[in-house]
């Protein structure tokens, strides 16, 4: 089968397409699934990038495609099954169980970046109806925590203001996810292109934080005195600003390290206005179960900005990091 493996770590071109040995055929719990579709994320280009990545490693967490074949011991998936992975397989339900990647596909396990994976049932959702298998790959990571940080976590309602950073993947579930709940979608970008197409999407208000430096104080006089829930994907370097944007009692969503990893916090601020600062990573199996039983029944999907074949991972890998994109940047097998 056709594979994309990191063949030289640390270099200016880490990928190399191979060929590997058939999988097989499913043992006990067990699913074949050939795979059609993928998605890319930020912590793929890290893992594919990165010098400390193991030689002959398959990237790519997201996954998406059809069960070729069942185990024994396997009743929840049959053949035919349009199905997408799971990104953390272990973790079923209930409070988070895991803080490391060392059990997920992609980063500590063998990732999607294949034709053919032979894998625990657990690993794997159906699918939401109608959808396409680089679509269904979305909801592996992006998706899924849009859904967790606005529905899981925070319990969103119509009328809460919700604050979103940026236009990436996350980002563009988190407005959609937001409209489905009836809230109020504020969204920041650097591009007034993109925030016009955000507001195409739904977004209710849009600021370009460049133009506007102190955003967080802008937002916050915007929505009458702060929004109930930020979508933090920046990190440390923009945390400040969303504290600031927060109403008194709101909820910051820690979810993306885009503006660095550490750095000062206001914690005075954090203190006086009674913000909750929740960090999460994606979510658990039936937090992606209810999502997709959500998008069955509002017909929502998501916005692929550019597709890719398997090979042009590389290049996939380059026009992602470049931050041209809107949406997700999808790949085909």
């Amino acid at each position: 089968m056709k594979a994309v493996v990191v063949q030289r770590p640390g270099t200016d071109k880490p990928l190399e397409v191979v060929e590997l040995p058939d999988p097989g055929q499913p043992q006990f719990g067990e699913i074949r699934v050939r795979l059609h579709g993928s998605t890319l994320n930020f912590h793929d280009s890290l893992a594919i990038r990165s010098a400390t990545t193991p030689v002959g490693h398959i990237p790519l967490a997201d996954g998406a495609g059809v069960v070729e074949a069942v185990g024994p011991g396997v009743d929840e998936l049959v053949t035919g099954d349009h199905v997408v992975a799971s990104f953390f397989p272990f973790w079923n339900d209930g409070r988070p169980t895991v803080d490391t990647f060392s059990r997920t596909p992609g980063l500590g396990l063998a990732g999607y970046a294949r034709e053919i994976v032979v894998a625990p049932a657990a690993q794997f959702v159906k699918a939401p109806r109608g959808y396409s298998h680089p679509e269904a790959a979305t909801l592996t990571v992006a998706g899924l925590t849009a859904w967790r940080a606005l529905v899981s976590d925070a319990a969103v309602t119509p009328g809460n203001q919700v604050l979103i950073m940026g236009t990436g993947g996350v980002a563009v579930f988190a407005l959609q996810f937001a409209k489905m709940l009836g809230a109020t979608a504020i969204v920041t970008s650097s591009s007034d292109a993109k925030l016009r197409r955000a507001r195409q999407l739904g977004a209710d208000h849009t600021v370009n934080y460049r133009s506007v430096p102190d955003w967080g104080r802008h937002v916050f006089d915007l929505t009458g005195g702060g929004v109930d829930v930020v979508v933090e994907l920046g990190g440390a370097a923009t945390l400040p600003q969303s504290i600031d944007a927060a109403r008194i009692g709101g909820l910051i969503s820690l979810i993306g390290i885009l503006a660095g990893v550490s750095g000062d916090v206001p914690t005075g601020t954090l203190n006086l206005k009674q913000v909750r600062l929740h960090g999460l990573v994606v979510g658990s199996r039936t937090q992606q179960q209810q999502m997709i039983r959500a998008i069955d029944a509002t017909g929502t999907r998501p916005i692929i900005d550019r597709t890719f074949a398997l090979d042009d991972l590389a290049e996939a890998t380059d026009y992602l990091s470049s931050g041209a994109h809107l949406g997700k940047v999808a790949i085909t097998f």
